[in-house]
This record gives structure tokens, sequence and C-alpha cells, in this order.
């Protein structure tokens, strides 16, 4: 019976220590051609166009989280979408690699199939999934390519309280919401 105040008190101050705490906001932006000094080349990091017949491939913005930047290709055959490559993938930790690397073919899969950027969030690597779309996004702009269906994905990657209460999914409207 003596320990039942201290373990309460030791409850009640835990909690209250979970309640209170603020996670870190995650700061994503569009890396700029100026960070060309990073340790990929500057044109990985330059969003290009090139044409020949009825190819067009375009390059999409770097698209910088706290986990690295996504970037990625886009390759356009007689008006449809027939290749997505990678260029860079979120690096700065193991873990990241590795999220990463499962999620690329399940977005490249549905990038391919749905005919646009508006591709649906890959559970567990929802800021890769965002960042690929954003820059996926970026190259097809670049590129004068719409979908069909008119749906579009943003070009910027959600900051961590955007992504809060929605599931991570962004396939429907073309929005992150």
């Amino acid at each position: 019976m003596r320990r039942a105040p201290i373990v309460l008190v030791t409850t009640v101050i835990g909690t209250t220590g979970v309640l209170m705490f603020k996670p870190h906001e995650i700061t994503p932006t569009i890396a700029s051609s100026s960070s060309s000094s990073s340790s990929s080349s500057s044109s990985s990091q330059d969003a290009t166009v090139s044409k020949s017949g009825s190819t067009t491939t375009a390059t999409g913005a770097a698209i910088s989280t706290q986990f690295g930047n996504t970037q990625v290709q886009v390759t356009i055959k007689a008006g449809r979408i027939t290749d997505v490559k990678t260029l860079q993938l979120p690096a700065n930790e193991p873990q990241s690699v590795q999220i990463s690397n499962g999620a690329v073919p399940t977005l490249r899969e549905s990038a391919l199939s749905k005919q646009s950027a508006a591709i649906d969030s890959v559970s567990g690597a929802t800021i890769t999934s965002q960042s690929y779309a954003a820059s996926l996004q970026s190259a097809l702009d670049k590129a004068g390519f719409k979908a069909e269906d008119g749906s579009t994905a943003p070009t910027t990657a959600p900051t961590e309280s955007e992504e809060r209460g929605h599931g991570g999914g962004f396939g429907d409207h073309g929005a992150f919401g």
C-alpha cells in the first residue's frame, strides 16, 4: 500500500511529459542548383528537358527533406509516361536508404499505371512517396505533360505538421489533404 502514491505520482509525471513532447518539424524545400557542392553532381540537381522525335526526357527538381533529396527523371513517348528513373533518394541514414529502396518500385509502377504524378503513398514511406511525387510532377510540368484525368501532385514535399491526421495518401485529388 505504501508504493501506491509513488506509482501514481510517477505515472502522472510520465504522462505529462509525453503529452508535452513536441516533435522536430520537417522543413522540406526544393534543392537549388547552388547546392551543387554537395555529394551529388550539379547535373543531377538541375531540372532539365530533352526531346528526340516523339520522346521527351525530363528531370524533375531535387526535393529536399530531413532524410535527404529525392529526384526523378521521366521519359514520355507519344504522349505516355514510359519510364521513371530515380536519380536521388533520401540517404541521410541507413534506415532512409532501406525505406526508400523498398518504396521506389511501387511508386514507379503507380506512376506508370496512373500516367500521372498523383500516385498513392507507400505505407511506411510517406515522406519518400510525397517527395518522389513532387519531383515527378516537376519533371512532368517541365515536359509539358498533362495527365488525361487532369490530376497533379504538389511540387513541394509537405511538412510533418501538414502530414498528420490524413493517413499519407495523396493520389485521389492530386493534393496532400
